[in-house]
């Protein structure tokens, strides 16, 4: 059993980058989804897919290779189950000299830094990646 849905989401999606493969199934959830649908809009991912039955129901995600290697390095989950962490908009900082970013749950959904900066919104620190 997960207790932690969100990192087991993105350590299987850094192991299967780190070992080159080009898909990784997880399994389904609406929150997953959104997060997700959020990495494939910064340029994490490939493609989406919904795979299975209601109860039974998985993704399989296209993962981004680049001609060095692949597009996600590493990834460090902040806000966890035993500790939250929140940050205003006015505290969101660059991450790694803009070649990470951080994903946040904020009232207008998930985002990354960069949104939420613009539109001026904080909320739960999800992880970073770079």
């Amino acid at each position: 059993m997960v207790t932690d849905p969100i990192s087991d989401l993105i350590i299987r999606i850094k192991n299967s980058s780190a070992a080159g493969n080009p898909t990784v199934e997880v399994s389904y959830s609406k929150f997953g989804e959104n997060v997700v649908h959020a990495l494939k809009k910064a340029g994490y991912l490939e493609s989406v897919e919904k795979k299975g039955k209601p109860f039974t129901r998985n993704m399989t995600l296209g993962l981004v290779y680049f001609e060095s290697g692949p597009r996600i390095h590493g990834v460090e989950r902040i806000s966890k189950p035993s500790r939250r962490i929140y940050q205003k908009a006015s505290d969101i900082r660059m991450y790694r000299s803009g070649f990470g970013n951080t994903f946040l749950s904020t009232p207008k959904g998930i985002m990354i830094d960069i949104e939420a900066k613009k539109h001026k919104v904080g909320g739960e620190v999800l992880f970073k990646i770079w």
